[in-house]
């Protein structure tokens, strides 16, 4: 295993994925994490579906424009906020952000590729209702999870001074001592 520093630096939106297929422990791996993201008053706001039926993944594949992306998939996390154990939806959204965040790292440190869907919000009805979910949960996001393709995957970043000030929103934050 990395360090955590190198796994938040190594980690990628992978999008294409090979045929191998995701294990359960992998699956319980990323879930596990998941779980263990920080939440206001620990409410764990939080709930999952795993998907890796062909016909459900096709079915949620309709709902998105990132169709190809979700049928390359081995496995998909429908992750919810469960309005039931809400105490702050703007904090627990954040709380989920985390736990998403907590997964796909676990996804990097296994040797997985994943990616994070948020234009499949756009149809949260019709994803509700291929997943059965109950009025009292609200759809954050789809991971898609697989074996990733072999490709280098690179991407780039703002310079820490372009965002990021120092005392008050103006001056620039220069990092030296």
């Amino acid at each position: 295993m990395s360090t955590t520093i190198e796994t938040i630096l190594a980690r990628r939106s992978i999008r294409e994925y090979t045929e191998s297929p995701v294990s359960n422990d992998e699956i319980n791996t990323i879930l596990d994490c998941g779980k263990w993201a920080p939440s206001g008053l620990n409410n764990q706001p939080w709930k999952f579906i795993v998907v890796r039926n062909e016909n459900t993944i096709k079915e949620l594949a309709d709902c998105t424009h990132y169709s190809k992306i979700v049928l390359q998939a081995k496995v998909l996390i429908a992750v919810y906020l469960d309005q039931g154990t809400m105490y702050h939806h703007d904090k627990d959204v954040l709380a989920i952000g985390a736990s998403i965040q907590n997964m796909l790292l676990a996804c990097e440190d296994l040797g997985l590729g994943a990616v994070w869907l948020g234009e499949i919000l756009k149809k949260n009805e019709q994803v509700n209702a291929v997943l059965e979910v109950p009025e009292s949960l609200e759809l954050m996001a789809v991971l898609a999870i697989g074996h990733p393709v072999g490709k280098e995957r690179s991407s780039t970043r703002k310079a820490i001074e372009e965002i990021t000030f120092n005392e008050k929103y103006g001056e620039k934050w220069t990092g030296e001592n």
